[in-house]
């Protein structure tokens, strides 16, 4: 099985700003040196001796109240949130400097002052499983400094959650592929994951999550995607938690770009594929399909990346044995295209079923056609095309064994 692109957003890797400290100082205006004058003796006196002034005579002056400051997070705090905000308020006073950085490596972090200078507040994410030291200065009314120290710990790299998305940014697929998810870890909070991955379609078309489990999430309209449909992805994940602790680690916003629509209608009762272009005949050829034992799978498969110029199908692989009459070995095939993980495919008939197409459906549920529709199909239909089976008595696909999303009424689909 071909699995969707997994290239994994590298860990730890935000590249976060250094940022300047910043510094508010407030003017002293201390009485003292305001009123020192007052202190000395009379200009006429001669006593060599200061002249004593009496208490109540005293210049009088309110000392300034002490200056608190509250710190988040607070000092010791372990499994932060590299989203978190970190903050310092002052009361009483100012926020005359504030350094965050990191304790190892002593790279600093940004932050911005907030109201008339009593709040710090930082302005860029932080990183994961790493250590932060956040020092603080205040100054009083009467100009005193003061300095308060911190120390914190970001989330583990052990609960840091990533995912991957199919089709992959820049990818051109056609009308039927869904839009997949892959998460590295569980999710348990679905719906705050799901308010955190916006999708636009330039068509205007309205889709619905589904969940297949809790690592896989896909995406589609209620009909086929229009062709041509351009799709903005806005996955705002960085900080987002998961559940059970574990933390989203990226924003990134991916295109894909949906093609025309491409479509084959392999009908199995009439043995003959019919192949659509935005809804214009193009080609028609004579298949073989499954036989009464293992009829081609009915209704939506959507053409998957796998495709092999040479093939080398095992029958065992689907569970026949040596002396079963259906067991065919070992075979080779060429032009094979990837409908399911399970082993359908569209791909050239072999030489002894060759001269049945168009007549008796022989294969073990793929699609054989001759040289000429399998490598037209092979050089033509690609990622998301659509193929629509009728005239088959089988089932449909399993909505995972590749992509039979499209089989599932759209009311049913959107259901959580």
């Amino acid at each position: 099985m071909t699995q969707p692109d997994q290239t994994r957003k590298p860990r730890r890797g935000l590249k976060i700003a250094l940022f300047a400290v910043v510094a508010v100082a407030i003017a002293a205006g201390g009485v003292g040196a305001a009123t020192a004058h007052s202190w000395l003796p009379p200009a006429s006196s001669t006593a060599s001796q200061p002249a004593s002034v009496p208490a109540s005579a005293a210049p009088t002056t309110a000392a300034a109240k002490p200056v608190t400051v509250a710190m988040a997070p607070k000092s010791g705090a372990t499994f932060v949130n590299p989203a978190a905000e970190v903050s310092a308020l002052a009361d009483n006073g100012t926020v005359y400097n504030a350094v965050l950085k990191e304790t190892a490596t002593g790279e600093t972090t940004n932050g911005e002052l907030f109201v008339s200078g009593r709040k710090w507040v930082s302005s860029a994410p932080l990183k994961f499983a790493t250590d932060y030291t956040f020092s603080v200065t205040t100054q009083d009314e009467a100009g005193k400094l003061d300095t308060t120290v911190s120390t914190f710990s970001t989330v583990p790299a052990s609960n840091e959650a990533d995912l991957a998305m199919f089709p992959a940014a820049d990818a051109t697929v056609g009308v039927a592929q869904p839009l997949q998810f892959t998460f590295s870890e569980p999710v348990t909070n679905k719906e705050a994951v799901e308010k955190a991955i916006s999708i636009t379609a330039s068509s205007g078309q309205k889709g619905a999550f589904r969940w297949y489990s809790d690592t896989l999430l896909r995406y589609r309209a209620e009909d086929f995607w229009v062709a041509n449909t351009k799709l903005t992805v806005d996955m705002k994940l960085f900080g987002v938690d998961f559940g059970n602790g574990q933390i989203g680690n990226f924003n990134k916003t991916n295109v894909v770009q949906i093609g025309n629509r491409v479509e084959m209608v392999a009908d199995a009762a009439n043995l003959q594929a019919s192949i659509y272009i935005n809804g214009a005949l193009v080609k028609q050829y004579p298949v073989t399909m499954g036989d009464e034992r293992f009829p081609s799978a009915s209704g939506y498969l959507v053409v998957l990346s796998d495709k092999q110029r040479y093939a080398h199908f095992v029958a065992s692989t689907i569970g026949l044995k040596p002396g079963d009459p259906a067991n065919y070995g070992e075979v080779d095939v060429e032009y094979a295209t990837r409908l399911t993980p399970s082993g359908e495919f569209i791909h050239q008939a072999t030489d002894s079923a060759a001269p049945y197409l168009g007549q008796v459906n022989l294969s073990h549920g793929c699609i054989g056609m001759s040289a000429e529709g399998a490598s037209w199909v092979f050089a033509n239909m690609g990622t998301g095309d659509l193929v629509h089976v009728v005239g088959s008595p089988n089932e449909t696909i399993a909505p995972t064994d590749g992509f039979g999303d499209w089989n599932i009424p759209f009311a049913q689909y959107a259901q959580r």
